[in-house]
């Protein structure tokens, strides 16, 4: 993923979207850490989810005494990895953060990853954007 991520740094993203079945503290500390290395605003979606909502067939799969299958933990952070909205655990709720894309480009003269720490003259980054098929017939 870092050279993913890179990618999209070099490509100017202000906003990173990071939808995802993960959550906890770690994946909190993943959330700040791009948002660190990327000097952009992370957008954490993460999927809150009881069994109950679940096909009893798929939810007879955990403890019946589990009410959360995934407790969420959708958080906003902002580019120096401050955690501004969230993080929601244990219910649904839409996330609000007012964001300031000049605090993109201000925090990127303290750490810009994609600009002047790229070092053009060691690496060379070839971004594929052509529409590629996920499987293929064989």
């Amino acid at each position: 993923m870092p050279l993913a991520r890179y990618a999209l740094y070099a490509t100017g993203v202000q906003i990173y979207v990071a939808p995802t079945w993960d959550h906890g503290e770690g994946w909190l500390a993943t959330l700040r850490h791009i948002a660190r290395e990327g000097r952009v605003f992370v957008i954490g979606c993460s999927t809150a989810m009881r069994a109950s909502q679940m096909p009893p067939e798929l939810a007879k799969l955990y403890p019946a005494e589990r009410e959360w299958i995934n407790p969420g933990g959708s958080a906003i952070v902002a580019p120096d990895g401050k955690i501004i909205a969230g993080p929601v655990d244990c219910r649904e709720e839409i996330l609000y953060a007012e964001i300031d894309l000049d605090a993109v480009r201000a925090a990127k003269w303290d750490l810009d990853t994609a600009g002047h720490y790229a070092r053009p003259d060691v690496f060379d980054l070839h971004i594929n954007r052509s529409p590629q098929r996920l499987l293929k017939d064989d």
